[in-house]
Parts: structure tokens; C-alpha cells; sequence
């Protein structure tokens, strides 16, 4: 992983709240030099910008609209629902747009415990979670990862570490491309170090974490691995409805490299989504997009917009993972 060369002469961020808690005796302590991420993005860029939840070639076309009337520089769109949930006319118009853009799109691949046979992921204690279910769960998002790629999607979504694997395998084999990247899904998200490094090592090009880590908690990731953090700023109710907008600076520094990821609390869920559920999708996929702007506006004030990738931009950089079978 590329580590970004330092700025000569880097304008200050300035922290919420400062000057005017400074001149009250209230004001922060200084930022811990230690505490920042040595890592970047292979060029250089500290965070990227992704947007979520963004469910058919509709939803893309609005969220392209709005990208471009608000000026939110985009670098990945992301789907939930799931490829198996797409026609192939619709996959293909999805990548032919976000490839016309530069912008990287990313299909989940299922099946997964929300979308199958098993029980155990609606009791109390969500059973197995979201992974796949048997070998005929393996094989279905095996099937979607090949048909996805074919039709010329270059990011997969997973949330199964033995899918992660098998399709990293099969990237390793040239069965899929070699530029093919893994995003691990929010739903399985690591809470720790160690299980951070082991999904890195297993395959995985980005890893979303659950958006109730604290500060510490990404200084610590950084410390063992430089795979790329995907972090909703403002996290959807099932995932905690936490927004963390005034933090992603910190954030930022702290988690680098980072993708900010554009979610929507208070908002209806729509996966698996269907025509039934257009307006709210349609409508949700525009706000989204809105609170990015703000969170980039924010970013602005505090002087610490800079540093972005540059669009277009994709791949994560050497990353290490285990020993090839």
C-alpha cells in the first residue's frame, strides 16, 4: 500500500467548535501524531466517496443527476439487494453507465441468510448471519460473482468469509479478472484488529466496519493492516442509524484510507427492492447523495477537503493475504 507523501505545506484543520470554545477555556486537546493512519491509496488520496443502497439502472441515473447538480464527486456506487435480483439488461446498463463516469460499481452477490431457506437469521440471536447457507449457497454467489463479471462489474460485494476466499481463489486462478476487487459487506463487519487482518489476508480489497467503532478502534486497525476501511458516516437504522458527519475528519485521519460512504437513517429498508418499492428507492437514492454534499460541505469548512483520490480511481494497492493453495 501506497503511503501518501507529505503535504510541504499543509493548511490546518480546524476541529467543531474551535475557535470559539478555545477562547472559553473549552478547547480540545491537540490531535496525537501517533494516532494518524500511515496508509493511503495507492495514489496517494486519503478517502474516497461511495454511494449506497443504489438498487437499478433508475436509481443510478438519479444518483448521477443529483451528483452532478450538487457536485458530489463519486468514486463507487454500491447495491444491496443483489446481483441474483438484476436483469442482465439492467446489470449491463448499470456498468456501461458508471464505466462511461469512471466510477466503480458494486453488486452483492448472494444468496445469504436474508434471502434463503434458513430461519435462524430471523430468531433473536440472527443464527448464522448473513453468510451462505451449505455448498448451494457457495455456489449461488459463485454463479452471481461469474455472471456479474461477464457482464463487466469489477467490484463484488460479500458477506461470507468462505465466499470471500473461494472468490479470491478463483481471482488468483484467472477465472475472474485479476482487477476484480472484494468489498466485505457492513452485515458481517470486523470489531477488531485481528479480525480485520484475517479478512484482508482471505481476499478482501475493502472492509466495511460497523460505524460504532470509536477513534481508538481505528488507530488500532491501522496499526496491523492498510486494506482500505469503508465507513457509512451516517449508518442506515438496521445498521445503528449512527451519524458520525462531524467526525470525518478525524476519521479520515485516523482510518486512511477511507471510503466515506454516503448512507440514510430514518429511512424505509428496501431490499430486497422491487418496482413496489420505486418511490421511496428513488427518493432515498437523492438524499443520499444530498448528505454527501454535506458532509463534504463540512469537510470544506474545517479545511480538510484536500487529499481526495482522483475520480476514476478504483484499485486498493498491494494488499497481503495468506499463502496461495
Amino acid at each position: 500500500m501506497t503511503v501518501a507523501s507529505p503535504d510541504p505545506s499543509p493548511s490546518p484543520v480546524r476541529r467543531p467548535g474551535e475557535p470559539a470554545l478555545g477562547a472559553l477555556g473549552l478547547g480540545a486537546p491537540a490531535a496525537d501524531p501517533a494516532d494518524a493512519s500511515p496508509h493511503a491509496f495507492p495514489d496517494g488520496g486519503t478517502w474516497r466517496t461511495e454511494v449506497p443502497s443504489v438498487e437499478g439502472p433508475e436509481a443510478l441515473a438519479v444518483v448521477l443527476k443529483e451528483s452532478a447538480r450538487l457536485d458530489v464527486p463519486v468514486h463507487r456506487i454500491s447495491q444491496g439487494s443483489g446481483i441474483w435480483m438484476l436483469t442482465d439488461a439492467e446489470i449491463t446498463e448499470m456498468a456501461d453507465g458508471c464505466a462511461a463516469r469512471g466510477i466503480e460499481l458494486c453488486l452483492f452477490t448472494g444468496p445469504r441468510g436474508s434471502w434463503d431457506t434458513g430461519a435462524s437469521y430471523r430468531t433473536d440471536s440472527g443464527g448464522a448471519g448473513l453468510r451462505a447457507r451449505g455448498h448451494d449457497g457457495l455456489a449461488g454467489c459463485v454463479e452471481d460473482a461469474l455472471r456479474a463479471s461477464a457482464l463487466g462489474v469489477k467490484c463484488l460485494l460479500v458477506a461470507d468469509e468462505g465466499v470471500l476466499r473461494t472468490l479470491h481463489r478463483l481471482r488468483e486462478r484467472g477465472v475472474l479478472p485479476a482487477d476484480t476487487t472484494f468489498k466485505v459487506s457492513a452485515l458481517i463487519g470486523p470489531v477488531n484488529p485481528a479480525s480485520f487482518e484475517v479478512y484482508e489476508r482471505l481476499g478482501a480489497d475493502s472492509v466495511n466496519v460497523p460505524s460504532d467503532l470509536t477513534l481508538a478502534h481505528f488507530t488500532e486497525i491501522r496499526r496491523v493492516s492498510a486494506a482500505p476501511i469503508d465507513l457509512y458516516i451516517e449508518a442506515p437504522d438496521d445498521l445503528g442509524g449512527y451519524v458520525r458527519m462531524y467526525e470525518t475528519a478525524e476519521l479520515i485521519r485516523r482510518g486512511a484510507p477511507l471510503y466515506l460512504k454516503f448512507g440514510l437513517s430514518r429511512a424505509p429498508g428496501i431490499y430486497p427492492y422491487g418496482a413496489h418499492l420505486r418511490t421511496v428507492a428513488l427518493d432515498t437514492a437523492r438524499e443520499r447523495v444530498r448528505r454527501g454534499r454535506l458532509a463534504l460541505d463540512l469537510l470544506a469548512r474545517h479545511g480538510a477537503d484536500g487529499n481526495m483520490s482522483p475520480l476514476g480511481s478504483r484499485l486498493p494497492g498491494p494488499l497481503r493475504r495468506f499463502p496461495a493453495e
